[in-house]
């Protein structure tokens, strides 16, 4: 009887214990405890829901301050955070494919503040057509930013009705679609708040004589970037360019045709130009002697123009003296060296950034721009046979404002880099790649000469030395296409970035080479980007 007594009495307990553990997760409001005739009884207290009294303005800004995966989680919350978040939603980018035409009603009831828009496709799929481009175009008639990317279905007649749905478009960025000409003006002549434009690999523009020109349209008199990369007739959109007059940024890459007669007619109709890109071009020092005629030219970037010469970076040197940023990839042609780079030493003290790459400088220019230029902060030198210990220690010893500094595949041994140690005082970074004669005992020991020095040393065997610039920037890996910043990705057509694949990449040879300096000025440059010093 006693065992039996003891065995229920902890029953009891273990039930109790159970029951109230059972209340205690269940409930997070304080809970008071009452006991009347020995039954125990509990009042629980609600406190305030003071996110519910929060105005729908301010959840919106939280919202706007949370990362994607955040913001959907949220949306998960509630029918009112799901609302807001949809409301407060300005960037949206989409898996472009055929699919997404039955739900662009649903989803743009919900999203019905996108003013930033990704359309992206892969190139194996169907992607969208017209149809659903204008039932896109027509309910974000507040579009001001459009990037379409492999779209192929997308024709002339849906672009043009686009145009004329969204006429506040501000940035509009196409590539590997099938739209030509008519499509590409019908933008240019209805959205005349257009200010950057960029297009790739349009395949819509045809070839020859018999090609449709493009512009200028009412976009001309905004327009401040232009973009055009692997076109295979770049100069029909000679009307928008010269058209222009406001323009401010020209880049240029890997376009077909000789560009030196349509350079000479655009520098004397544009003259505004700040900024530069000529990159796999046929362009001589004509052209370059045309572009000595926008005197306020700050960024230039030179990439393997095998038919420019001193010559032509001579006449840019004279005229252009605002210079701040100078990349030249000489394609290890010798045809750039030392009488070019000493006419830019003489007539451009402003010079911030030189990117040097298969270019074979001496110690005479090297001294000359190390004394002249005292706002040289950034340098790079690759893939250059004569850049030695003397032309290092002069660098050290003269360039009194440099930073960061880069040194890849050059005959630089232990020496050289020892000159650092006590030069270049504010210097703050240091890569060295694939110079075989610096060793890891000296990057060690210049560590520990200068404490706030950060030295990075890849003393890899030397490969194919290509280490191009595009997209205005030294690449690390080749990015077909950056995706938009917040975008938020969905359950069926969740955003995705959609590039070339890697060996693709890697049979153009276009990986090969390009982490150390890529590395190296994404983050030095970026800061300095808008601003002039």
């Amino acid at each position: 009887m006693g065992q039996s007594a003891s065995t229920a009495l902890i029953t009891s307990r273990r039930d109790s214990i159970h029951s109230s553990h059972r209340s205690k997760s269940k409930f997070t409001a304080p809970i008071i405890s009452m006991q009347v005739e020995e039954q125990t009884e509990f009042v629980f207290c609600e406190e305030p829901d003071y996110i519910s009294d929060l105005p729908d303005e301010c959840l919106a800004c939280i919202f706007q301050s949370l990362n994607s995966g955040d913001r959907k989680n949220c949306s998960l919350v509630c029918r009112r955070w799901l609302t807001i978040e949809g409301q407060s939603r300005y960037r949206l980018s989409l898996v472009a494919k055929s699919d997404l035409l039955p739900l662009v009603p649903s989803l743009f009831s919900r999203f019905d503040a996108v003013t930033k828009l990704a359309l992206k496709c892969d190139r194996r799929s169907t992607s969208i057509g017209d149809d659903a481009l204008v039932a896109i175009s027509s309910r974000c008639r507040n579009l001001t930013r459009l990037k379409i990317r492999a779209c192929k279905e997308v024709t002339d007649a849906g672009m043009e009705a686009f145009a004329q749905n969204c006429k506040a478009l501000k940035k509009l960025s196409c590539g590997s679609c099938n739209f030509g000409a008519r499509g590409m003006n019908a933008i240019l002549d209805n959205c005349a708040l257009l200010e950057e434009l960029t297009v790739k690999r349009l395949r819509g523009i045809t070839d020859g004589t018999a090609a449709e020109p493009v512009g200028p349209g009412l976009a001309a008199a905004s327009l401040k970037t232009i973009c055009l990369k692997e076109i295979c007739n770049g100069q029909c959109f000679g009307p928008l360019i010269i058209g222009s007059k406001n323009l401010k940024t020209l880049k240029l890459f890997r376009c077909s045709g000789d560009w030196d007669k349509l350079l000479q007619v655009i520098s004397v109709r544009v003259t505004g130009m700040v900024e530069i890109h000529l990159e796999r071009l046929q362009v001589s020092d004509s052209g370059l002697a045309a572009i000595s005629n926008c005197l306020n030219l700050e960024i230039l970037h030179l990439v393997k123009t095998p038919e420019c010469t001193d010559m032509g970076l001579i006449s840019i040197a004279e005229r252009c003296r605002l210079l701040r940023k100078l990349h030249v990839d000489g394609w290890k042609a010798n045809r750039i060296g030392d009488d070019g780079l000493t006419a830019v030493a003489k007539y451009c003290p402003n010079l911030q950034e030189l990117v040097l790459i298969g270019v074979n400088p001496t110690k005479i220019s090297v001294e000359l721009l190390a004394s002249n230029c005292q706002n040289l902060e950034r340098l790079a030198l690759c893939g250059s046979d004569t850049v030695g210990d003397a032309e290092i220690s002069c660098i050290a010893a003269k360039c009194v404002a440099l930073k960061k500094l880069c040194i890849k595949s050059c005959p630089v041994s232990d020496h050289g880099l020892e000159a650092l140690a006590n030069g270049c005082p504010n210097l703050v970074k240091v890569k060295v790649k694939k110079c075989r004669a610096v060793t890891c005992k000296c990057a060690d020991w210049l560590r520990m000469k200068r404490g706030s020095l950060a030295v990075n040393l890849d003393s890899g065997e030397p490969e194919h030395q290509d280490a191009s610039v595009s997209d205005g920037v030294l690449l690390e890996n080749v990015v077909e296409f950056h995706s938009v910043p917040n975008q938020m990705p969905l359950p069926s057509i969740a955003s995705s970035s959609t590039g070339r694949s890697t060996s693709f990449k890697s049979r153009l040879g276009l990986l090969s080479g390009k982490n150390l300096v890529a590395c190296t000025f994404r983050r030095w440059s970026g800061g300095n980007n808008s601003s002039r010093g």
